[in-house]
């Protein structure tokens, strides 16, 4: 029998099913995709951030040397309004990128929707009619009050747009139990409860072919100059980096359906101190007693940095990196009241740096400067105790009033 069985010829037909590999393959993709477009788009807001910087802030040193009335003070103030624009544009790349400063609270979501629908309303016009519908029930959400209404408005501009002969909104929010791990859209959503929102028009829709290229930066079907193509990323980035998952549906000629998953929050609504706020001051500077190291590789922010401390009355020595700082501390050790000083350079970055420094001077104050979010000195290292943050672009006035602040404080 067994020489039988060699004998004879056989065919061995062995099946795989690659259903799997193929998806896990698209999602890597999507992936690396989304993440290079990311960190382009990082790269680029940072660097406008600090061009921004030295516009706004040598437009403020002029602004102290022509009041209003004077022939040059409206084109002076159109610069700083068109370059306030422009950083408004550059916090939308900041939001796709996820390197946005975020101050998330617990909030109700219902509230939000409700002190937003007059606002809603006046952005769809007449033509479009907006209906909510919210659960009575529905859990709460710890997120950034401001950057979830931006998303929202977004969504509803970008619904709006694609109802010319008008149509309907609906804003709808409920909470959702996931018992197991969801896949949608080449992403996984883990289990657990969350509160999910729909943004659903009845527009035109969007075409199959643009259906995975919506959320990425500058990509938009609509005329020039009838967008930036900015507003989906936002979107995006905001809810990434809030921790949410944010997805698709659109049939062309049906509309469109955006559906946001966010964590439900489980504990209660606690009141949260306010962040500190430096109010904005007309241009007029103060007398004041201290020495800054200001430490910046960028020549023009350091420039318009330096010449405003120093009118304000303030002894500023001057560095373009970290070495260079730490040389001028180990030259004048203990004269320094505040350290000033950009995040991202090259050799040793501000954190690293300022670490350096205070193990020989640890009662020197702190102030970050970055075009970057707030936790891009959050390396994985031991914090830097009670270091301040200065967002950039700055102003004069954000500049000068940070600093005497800081040098107050205890």
């Amino acid at each position: 029998m067994a020489m039988d069985f060699l004998d004879r010829t056989c065919l061995m037909v062995v099946l795989s099913d690659k259903t799997e590999l193929k998806i896990l393959e698209a999602q890597f993709v999507q992936s690396q995709k989304m993440q290079a477009v990311g960190q382009l788009a990082g790269g680029v807001a940072h660097d406008f951030n600090n061009l921004l910087t030295a516009i706004n802030g040598h437009a403020d040193l002029l602004l102290l040397r022509h009041k209003q009335g004077d022939e040059d003070f409206g084109d002076l103030i159109q610069i700083r309004q068109n370059a306030n624009r422009a950083a408004a544009l550059v916090r939308q790349l900041l939001a796709f990128s996820r390197k946005q400063t975020l101050r998330p609270k617990v909030l109700k979501l219902a509230d939000t929707l409700a002190q937003l629908t007059e606002l809603l309303n006046r952005l769809l016009g007449e033509k479009v009619l907006l209906k909510i519908d919210i659960q009575e029930t529905l859990s709460l959400v710890r997120v950034d009050e401001r950057q979830l209404e931006q998303v929202i408005m977004n969504l509803v501009v970008n619904a709006r747009d694609a109802m010319l002969d008008g149509g309907e909104v609906l804003i709808s929010a409920n909470n959702v139990q996931l018992d197991k791990e969801l896949v949608r859209d080449r992403a996984k959503i883990p289990k657990g409860q969350y509160v999910c929102i729909s943004v659903k028009d009845t527009g035109t829709g969007i075409a199959p072919d643009n259906l995975n290229k919506i959320f990425e930066p500058f990509f938009t079907t609509k005329q020039v100059g009838e967008g930036t193509g900015l507003g989906l990323s936002t979107v995006y980035g905001i809810i990434k980096q809030t921790g949410g998952f944010v997805f698709v549906e659109s049939i062309a000629g049906s509309g469109t359906d955006f559906t946001i998953f966010l964590p439900s929050y489980a504990g209660r609504i606690q009141s949260e101190p306010e962040p500190d706020k430096v109010e904005s001051t007309e241009l007029e500077l103060k007398e004041s007693v201290g020495k800054i190291l200001l430490v910046e590789d960028e020549d023009p922010v350091r420039s318009f940095a330096a010449r405003a401390l120093r009118m304000r009355g303030y002894e500023v020595d001057e560095a373009e990196s970290g070495e260079a700082a730490l040389n001028l501390i180990n030259l004048n050790g203990d004269a320094y009241d505040l350290y000033i000083s950009d995040i991202i350079m090259p050799g040793k970055d501000g954190p690293t740096w300022v670490r350096e420094a205070l193990k020989d001077h640890p009662e020197t104050r702190i102030i970050f400067m970055s075009g970057y979010a707030e936790d891009a000195f959050e390396d994985g290292k031991p914090d830097i105790k009670d270091a301040y943050f200065l967002q950039k672009p700055f102003s004069l006035s954000d500049l000068t009033e940070n600093v005497s602040a800081r040098l107050a404080s205890n």
